[in-house]
């Protein structure tokens, strides 16, 4: 058991027979009445996202993910096959679970599979991945607006805004949270 007082960013906790990950927390102490911990949580089984509040000092049970490296091979059909870079034991995974992840996922790539007592939740990416644009319009020249942007399709097939300068071929970093443009390759 771990008290809410006690959150982080990123901790898995046990809530109403779900596996929830803490995205975000703030201890609130107003001038009257009691002390409460007010969370974004993300459950590991569905996806969705709620808004949960406890009371100050409340107990939650902590739950112990397990994280295995894994490589992404190829999809078969619905789902979608991963394999153990130590073991070379192979995992699929239904496309339902993988619907955010398969924006940034390309053959051979290392994620980490998550598991919680031997039931798989799903992958976690890298914070940043590196993927090629396959499909932009031309930058004009003196267009150059502060912030202006356009549309850059990947080669994972993912549409994503970026400044007008990058151009098809280029190497662009991503971030996988929320699939914004970081920087050029």
């Amino acid at each position: 058991m771990i008290s809410v007082n006690d959150f982080k960013t990123g901790l898995t906790i046990e809530v109403d027979n779900g596996i929830w990950r803490v995205l975000e927390f703030q201890h609130v102490k107003p001038g009257k009445g009691a002390a409460f911990v007010r969370s974004k949580l993300r459950n590991l089984r569905t996806g969705a996202i709620q808004e949960k509040t406890f009371r100050a000092g409340e107990k939650v049970g902590k739950a112990q993910i397990d994280n295995r490296r894994m490589q992404y091979l190829y999809a078969s059909g619905d789902s979608h096959v991963f394999m153990d870079t130590e073991t070379y034991d192979q995992t699929e995974l239904p496309e339902a679970n993988l619907s955010h992840e398969l924006k940034f996922l390309k053959e051979n790539m290392e994620v980490h599979i998550q598991s919680y007592q031997g039931e798989t939740l799903g992958v976690e990416l890298p914070n940043t991945v590196t993927l090629e644009v396959t499909e932009t319009e031309p930058g004009i020249k003196g267009d150059t607006a502060q912030g202006a942007t356009k549309a850059a399709t990947v080669e994972t097939g993912y549409t994503l805004n970026v400044p007008l300068f990058v151009n098809q071929g280029d190497l662009l970093i991503i971030n996988t949270t929320d699939g914004s443009y970081v920087s050029r390759g």
